[in-house]
């Protein structure tokens, strides 16, 4: 069949459609380019968004709900908010972290506070995070505010025993009232974690002999900082810890050269703070007990006595002199059962280095000179040392020079 060729108005309607086809690709297929690129750029956002939000603003450690304390001080900024949340874990000398902290990017917890408006929102005070929180977690509690703990301060004085540092935290406003304090001290069965509460516990277990407080004489003395509300535990980990802290590696090895346990260097210290009172009588009176150790001979320190008998005295009777208290130094040789107070720095080191000199003229003897002046008499012999007793006891109880007072002088025999 012959094929009847189009008329001219239908070829004129195919050719207006193609143009109008032509027409709207020419417009759809920029835009339909832009969606297809779009999709594109926004699973690739999505993907990179996904992994930095779990490199950086996701938790540390999903899994680690460990309470972490931080305190934010007042006049924090961001990026000092950032740098203790990063570090939060604690950090080397050479600032490298030592565990993680409780953001991972410093600079996308800036970002992120800035970029929701939070930066002005941040507030000082102690939280108690963890790792398992996420960066707006964290953040909107902090924006909520929580503000810092009350502190107390308190001074611990060289020569203080367990029962004064108890009435002294009391008066201090630290505790209400003492009696966990010293049971804590007096058995010491918390804190068998540091080797020398566990030694002193097992020598006890061996011995039979109850000290008065397990840990007198390592509640060091110095200044603290505690929570208001901090319990007594909490207050002697922190002296113990600072007695750790000051008895160093250098002290073990000293003790070592000498022989002496670190309970022996501290029961000697001890006993150097509660008679010496001037700088140079430290050491001096260290190498008289040095001396007396390594003669044989008791210590005769009436310090004991003031242990045992809780009293302040200078004139002591035949009968007090001669109590069977194992602290007794007067009667039983060595350095009795346990130190009598807790010693401070200078006491420590003198009983690890006592004053060469004294020791190699083997001085045995001292006594008390003036009342208002701590100082002491030595004496290599009894004989000189009566003689001292004679001139200078006239002067133990006075608390002020007198007026006609003229000093004499007496070399040492």
């Amino acid at each position: 069949m012959e094929k009847r060729p189009m008329d001219r108005e239908t070829r004129e309607r195919k050719r207006r459609t193609r143009a109008a086809w032509k027409k709207v690709w020419h417009i759809a297929r920029p835009i339909l380019v832009i969606a297809v690129s779009l999709c594109i750029c926004y699973v690739l956002l999505s993907k990179v968004t996904t992994k930095v939000l779990d490199k950086f603003l996701f938790p540390v450690d999903p899994a680690d709900a460990t309470p972490v304390t931080v305190t934010v001080a007042s006049g924090s900024g961001a990026s000092a908010i950032a740098k203790l949340l990063y570090e939060a874990g604690g950090t080397d000398d050479n600032d490298e972290l030592l565990s993680p902290g409780l953001i991972k990017s410093k600079a996308v917890f800036k970002v992120y506070v800035d970029f929701t408006g939070k930066s002005s929102k941040l507030r000082a005070g102690t939280y108690v995070l963890s790792r398992n929180m996420d960066i707006p977690q964290i953040v909107d509690i902090i924006c909520e505010g929580n503000p810092p703990k009350a502190t107390v301060r308190f001074t611990i004085t060289e020569g203080s025993d367990v029962e004064a540092v108890a009435a002294k935290l009391i008066e201090q406003g630290v505790l209400k009232d003492d009696a966990e304090f010293l049971s804590l001290c007096k058995s010491g069965d918390a804190f068998t974690d540091y080797a020398f509460v566990k030694e002193i516990l097992d020598e006890q277990a061996q011995t039979g002999q109850a000290r008065d407080y397990v840990l007198e004489g390592y509640l060091f003395p110095d200044t603290y900082e505690v929570y208001a509300d901090a319990s007594a535990k909490t207050i002697i980990n922190k002296m113990l810890m600072q007695f750790l802290a000051v008895f160093s590696d250098e002290y073990i090895a000293r003790a070592q050269e000498l022989d002496m346990s670190t309970d022996d260097v501290v029961k000697l210290a001890a006993l150097i703070e509660k008679e010496a009172k001037v700088g140079d009588d430290f050491a001096k009176v260290s190498a008289v007990f040095h001396n007396r150790l390594k003669a044989d001979m008791p210590m005769e320190s009436d310090a004991s006595l003031r242990y045992i008998f809780k009293q302040n005295i200078l004139n002591w009777t035949q009968t007090q002199r001669q109590d069977e208290s194992p602290y007794n130094t007067i009667v039983y040789k060595g350095l009795g059962l346990g130190p009598i107070t807790n010693p401070g720095r200078r006491a420590i080191e003198a009983a690890l280095y006592p004053d060469e000199a004294f020791v190699e003229e083997e001085y045995l003897f001292f006594v008390l000179k003036y009342g208002w002046t701590g100082e002491l008499a030595y004496a290599k012999t009894n004989e000189a040392h009566d003689e001292n007793v004679a001139q200078y006891s006239q002067y133990w109880a006075m608390t002020e020079k007198p007026a006609d007072f003229k000093e004499e002088t007496q070399e040492d025999d």
